[in-house]
């Protein structure tokens, strides 16, 4: 990709923090005001050779195509206070990957709350992730300001191994592709969608009603 589409990428990214997550000054859930954001209904394919749209530019991935169906790849992700867990190794219970470029954008915020929110009783029965570069202070502060307490936020910002691993990293400004992910306890993805446009939001009502079935089978 162009050196100054990247920059350009960047720059806009860092103006959105300006009016994402660092205005929720401590908000909780129910003051958090709702955006009319477009809702994705299809998925993109994921690694090498895919691309994901930023108002109107395609911008490709990289990284190992992953499909539903196959089994949640092995990699390492930072926790909160730095030390690494292995994302593979939180089998044992049905997962929704909550997958977001930064937390410090107004669609990631409000995909964030959105599966904190909106899931209807699933996090007493579900394990609840997000995963994004940003550092793992930056996650726990926006946890903090935002009042959630029912996500656990891993970060991938060491070296980009999750986002690589599954076909997820947007190699030029180094972030992650909009998603989300059911995983059973088996490690195996039963859902994936993977946003065309980076600035929609997936269909997180369609991944909760998979993991709904899934914990019925």
């Amino acid at each position: 990709m162009p050196k100054t589409s990247i920059i350009s990428f960047i720059l806009i990214l860092t103006a959105s923090a300006l009016t994402g997550c660092s205005t929720l000054n401590g908000q909780s859930e129910h003051d958090f005001s709702y955006k009319n954001i477009p809702v994705d209904k299809e998925t993109a394919r994921t690694g090498e050779g895919s691309t994901i749209l930023f108002r109107g530019t395609p911008l490709p991935l990289s990284g190992i195509e992953v499909k539903a169906g196959e089994t949640l790849r092995a990699v390492p992700l930072a926790k909160g206070d730095l030390s690494l867990v292995n994302i593979h190794e939180s089998q044992g219970k049905v997962r929704i990957i909550n997958i977001v470029p930064s937390l410090d954008t107004k669609v990631c915020e409000q995909q964030t709350h959105y599966l904190s929110e909106k899931n209807q009783g699933l996090d007493q029965q579900v394990q609840l992730i997000t995963i994004s570069v940003d550092t793992p202070f930056a996650q726990e502060r926006f946890a903090k300001e935002a009042g959630i307490t029912n996500v656990e936020f891993l970060s991938d910002f060491r070296g980009g191994e999750f986002g690589s691993s599954h076909g997820l990293l947007l190699e030029g400004p180094h972030v992650l592709a909009r998603a989300v992910m059911v995983v059973d306890a088996n490690n195996v993805i039963r859902y994936l969608q993977v946003t065309p446009d980076l600035g929609h939001m997936p269909d997180m009502d369609r991944a909760f009603q998979v993991a709904r079935s899934v914990l019925q089978n």
